[in-house]
C-alpha cells in the first residue's frame, strides 16, 4: 500500500541525516577535479526569525546550488550574517539589553529556520561581521584602502539627530523627522570618513558591459547612478571683483542663452558676495534655513526659491553681464556648485525665470518654428537650430556641441570635462558625542605603532555597507588567521558564479562590492574586477497589493507555515507562484492559511505515483511516457538554467498526471519516477529525499546523484500541424 505523504515525519529526519553526513560541506580536495560552483545568496539582516522575503530569496537560491550540484559540480553555498547596524542598536536599547545579546539571539534563530527549512548551506563558513575575527579584517581592509589614498577625511553635511545625537541616512529621515524618535532632523557639518570611489567611476561604467547575465534593469540602475555626463568646464567673471567662477554644463551650446546665474546655498562665494553687495542680511535666513534643514530636504528644494546676491557674472562667449542669485535647487554636490542658467532650454532654470522676472531668450528652436520667449508656458527641448548665437547661428544642436567645446577650448574660454553623478562614499557612521567608544575612559589612548609615541584611536564608526562589500571573500577562507582571506582559496572559488538577492541592493551594495573588488585587484590581492558575474533577483512578497509591515497588519510569518504543512510546500509556493523576479501576492496564492495549498496535494499525488511505480517494478514503460518524460527532463533543465522555477515545477506536475495515467492504464513507470524523484530534489528536497532513498532504495543522497538526461531523439515531435495557403 502507497504511504501517505506526511512532512511533519520526514523532514525532521532529514534535517538530522544531512547534518551527520556533512552533505553541504564544499570539497577543498585538491584531487576533486569537478568543477566548482560558487552559489552566492545575499546573507541576512538578523533582525528577528526569517520573513517571507527571505523565504523566497533563499529557496531560489538553494535551488540553484542543488541543481548544480546534481550537474556534478562541486558547489560551494555558504551562509552568513550582516550582524552590524542601527537597528540592533534601537531594538536593544527599546527592550534594555545588549546589542550583541539581541543579535546573536536573532542570529541563531534563524539559523535553526534555515537549518529547518533545509537550506543546503555549508555551515563550517558561517560568519558574522559582528565577529571580531571578521570585523578586525574589515578594519585591516580600511588601513590598506587608506595607504593607497582610497580613504580620507573631509567637512561634509549629514542629517543629523539631537536627540539621539546620530547622523542619519536620507533613508532614515521621514517627512524632515528622526525614523527612530520622531525629532526634527537638523543639518550639520561634520569631519567625516569617505573612500574615493569616484577614482573609479569610469572603471565601473566600463566594466558594466562585463555584466551581460544581470537583469537588465539593475544594469540601467548602476549606469544611471554612476551617471556620466560628458560636456565642458566654463569660466564666468564675476564684475564686481573679478572673481572667476567654473561652471559645468552638458550643452554648451546653450551659453548664448544665459540670462542669470545661480549659486548652491553652501557655495563658498555666497556669504563674501553678499557681504560685498550688501545683501547678506536678505541672503542669509535663505542660507541658515537651509544649513538647518535636512540634506534630504535639501535636495527636494522648491526649484522657484532664491535670493538676489546683488552681484553680476559675465558671460564668457558675449561679455553679457547678468545677475545672480543663490538658490537651494542648485546642489553643491553636483558639478561645481555653481549654474548658468538658460530658463528657454531648461525646465527648472525656466520656473525660477518667470517667478523672478528674468528674462528667456530662445538660442534653439525647433525646424519650422518660431518661439516667442514672452508667450513661452515651459522650456523647450535642445533639439533644433541654433539661433541668436553669434558665430553658431545656423548651426545644427545637439550636434554642434563639440564644436562649441572646440571653438571654446581654442578660445581660451572653456575646455571639455567629464562629471560623474558618483559621489564618493561616505563610510562614517557617527554617535557624536554619545558614542561609548569616544566616552571611554581608557581605550582610545595608545601607543602609536609607528612612533612609539602617545596616540588617541579614532572612535569613528564604518557603515555597514563596509562589512558587506568583501562577506563574500571571507566564505572562501573560513578561520583563515593571518589575513582577510588566502588568494589561493579566493582564486578557486571567485568570481561567484550565481549571486542571488533582492533589486532593493540594485545600487549601494552591488556598486560598493564592485569598487572594492576592483581596489583590491590594483593592491594585487585579486586577479579578478567584477565580484558577481551573474545576478539574480527575486521579487517582493506582498500583501493584497500591498507590502508587508507591522503597521498594516498583514504579515505573514513563513516558519508557522513551515510547521503546519512542511517546508517543501512552502519552497513550493514560492518558486511556484510566478516568475522569479517577480512580485507574489501571498493573498491571492495562498490568502486561507487553513486551506491545504495545492502544492501539498501534489506532493502527496508524487508520492503515490513513485510508489505505485516502485510496487510495479520493471513493467514496461509505454512509448508514450517515455516520450513524455524525456520531454520533460529537457523543459525542467533548460528552466533551471534561466531560473524559470514555476514552468520548471509545472512541466513536473504533468509529468506526474502522465504516469498516473500510465500506471493506471496497467503500465510501468520505474524510469519515469527516478527521473521525476530527482527533478524534484531543487525545490523539494525533503520529499525528493525520502523517495530517493526510501521508496527508490538508494543509499546516497540525491544532492549527490546524477541530474538525469534526455534522448534528443525522444523528443522530437511526431506530428507537426502546418498552416498552408491553397
Amino acid at each position: 500500500m502507497t504511504r501517505r505523504y506526511d512532512p511533519s515525519e520526514i523532514e525532521p529526519k532529514w534535517v538530522k541525516v544531512w547534518e551527520d553526513e556533512r552533505l553541504y560541506e564544499a570539497s577543498e580536495d585538491p584531487d576533486d577535479d569537478r568543477p566548482r560552483f560558487y552559489a552566492l545568496d545575499m546573507f541576512p539582516y538578523p533582525s528577528g526569525d526569517l520573513h517571507m522575503g527571505h523565504a523566497e530569496a533563499f529557496s531560489g537560491g538553494d535551488a540553484v546550488a542543488r541543481y548544480q550540484a546534481m550537474r556534478g559540480n562541486n558547489v560551494l553555498h555558504p551562509i552568513g550574517w550582516d550582524s552590524f547596524g542601527l537597528p540592533a542598536e534601537n531594538a536593544a536599547i527599546k527592550r534594555g539589553i545588549a546589542p550583541a545579546g539581541w543579535t546573536d539571539a536573532n542570529v541563531d534563530q534563524q539559523a535553526a529556520s534555515f537549518r529547518r527549512m533545509g537550506m543546503s548551506f555549508d555551515w563550517t563558513r558561517r560568519l558574522l561581521t559582528s565577529d571580531p575575527d571578521y570585523y578586525g579584517w574589515t578594519q585591516w581592509l580600511f588601513v590598506r584602502l587608506f595607504e593607497k589614498g582610497l580613504a580620507y577625511r573631509k567637512e561634509s553635511p549629514v542629517n543629523w539627530c539631537p536627540k539621539d545625537l546620530t547622523v542619519l541616512a536620507n533613508e532614515q529621515v521621514i517627512q524632515g523627522r528622526c525614523e527612530r524618535c520622531g525629532t526634527l532632523v537638523e543639518r550639520r557639518d561634520l569631519i567625516q570618513w569617505f573612500f574615493k570611489i569616484t577614482d573609479y567611476a569610469q572603471r565601473l561604467l566600463d566594466d558594466v558591459d562585463l555584466l551581460v547575465d544581470w537583469p537588465e534593469r539593475v544594469v540601467t540602475m548602476q549606469r544611471n547612478w554612476i551617471g556620466r555626463s560628458d560636456g565642458a568646464d566654463v569660466t564666468f567673471t564675476i564684475e564686481e571683483t573679478g572673481e572667476e567662477i567654473t561652471i559645468f554644463t552638458t550643452r554648451p551650446d546653450t551659453l548664448w542663452g544665459v540670462t542669470f546665474f545661480v549659486f548652491a546655498v553652501e557655495h563658498p562665494a555666497v556669504q563674501r558676495l553678499a557681504e560685498l553687495a550688501g545683501t547678506w542680511e536678505q541672503v542669509r535666513p535663505l542660507v541658515e534655513r537651509a544649513r538647518a534643514s535636512s540634506v534630504a530636504s535639501h535636495e527636494e528644494a522648491d526649484t522657484k526659491e532664491g535670493v538676489p546676491l546683488g552681484v553680476h557674472a559675465v558671460n564668457p562667449v558675449n561679455g553679457e553681464r547678468v545677475p545672480c542669485f543663490v538658490a537651494p535647487y542648485v546642489l553643491m554636490g553636483y558639478g561645481t556648485g555653481a549654474i548658468m542658467a538658460v530658463p528657454a532650454h531648461d525646465q527648472r532654470d525656466f520656473e525660477f525665470a518667470r517667478q523672478h522676472g528674468i528674462p528667456v531668450r530662445v538660442v534653439i528652436e525647433p525646424p519650422g518654428r518660431h518661439l516667442d520667449p514672452e508667450t513661452m508656458t515651459e522650456a523647450i527641448p535642445h533639439e533644433g537650430v541654433m539661433v541668436n548665437s553669434g558665430p553658431f547661428d545656423g548651426e545644427p544642436s545637439p550636434a554642434s556641441i563639440a564644436k562649441v567645446t572646440a571653438w571654446l577650448e581654442h578660445e581660451g574660454r572653456g575646455r571639455p570635462s567629464v562629471q560623474y553623478r558618483l559621489r564618493d562614499w561616505l563610510t562614517d557612521f557617527q554617535l557624536g558625542g554619545d558614542s561609548p567608544l569616544a566616552r571611554h575612559p581608557t581605550w582610545k589612548h595608545v601607543t602609536c605603532p609607528s612612533c612609539l609615541g602617545q596616540a588617541v584611536r579614532d572612535t569613528d564608526t564604518m557603515d555597514t555597507f563596509v562589512d558587506s562589500s568583501w562577506y563574500f571573500l571571507r566564505y572562501c577562507s573560513p578561520g583563515y588567521d593571518d589575513g582577510p582571506f588566502r588568494r589561493e582559496d579566493v582564486e578557486r572559488w571567485m568570481p561567484a558564479d550565481q549571486y542571488t538577492g533582492g533589486v532593493e541592493h540594485a545600487i549601494l551594495h552591488l556598486l560598493y562590492c564592485r569598487f572594492i573588488t576592483k581596489a583590491l585587484h590594483d593592491l594585487g590581492m585579486v586577479s579578478f574586477v567584477e565580484p558577481f558575474p551573474k545576478l539574480m533577483n527575486q521579487g517582493q512578497v506582498i500583501y493584497g497589493g500591498a507590502s508587508m509591515s507591522k503597521t498594516k497588519g498583514n504579515i505573514v510569518e513563513p516558519m508557522p507555515i513551515v510547521e503546519r504543512w512542511g517546508a517543501d510546500t512552502m519552497r513550493l509556493i514560492m518558486l511556484f507562484a510566478g516568475p522569479f523576479e517577480d512580485d507574489i501576492d501571498w493573498k491571492l496564492i495562498a490568502g486561507d492559511p487553513d486551506r491545504r495549498p495545492g502544492v501539498t496535494s501534489w506532493l502527496g499525488r508524487v508520492f503515490a505515483a513513485v510508489g505505485d511505480a516502485v510496487e510495479r517494478g520493471g513493467a514496461e514503460e509505454s512509448p508514450e511516457l517515455i516520450r513524455a518524460t524525456h520531454k520533460a527532463i529537457r523543459g525542467v533543465t533548460e528552466d533551471c538554467e534561466r531560473f524559470r522555477f514555476n514552468t520548471a515545477i509545472s512541466k513536473l506536475m504533468v509529468l506526474t498526471n502522465e504516469m498516473r495515467s500510465a500506471l493506471d492504464a496497467g503500465g510501468g513507470a520505474l524510469e519515469a519516477a527516478r527521473a521525476l524523484t530527482l527533478m524534484l530534489a531543487p525545490f523539494a528536497p525533503f520529499a525528493a529525499e525520502e523517495l530517493w532513498r526510501v521508496d527508490l532504495g538508494e543509499a546516497a543522497s540525491s544532492w549527490a546523484a546524477s541530474w538525469p538526461t534526455f534522448d534528443p531523439a525522444l523528443v522530437v515531435e511526431e506530428t507537426v500541424t502546418l498552416v498552408v495557403q491553397v
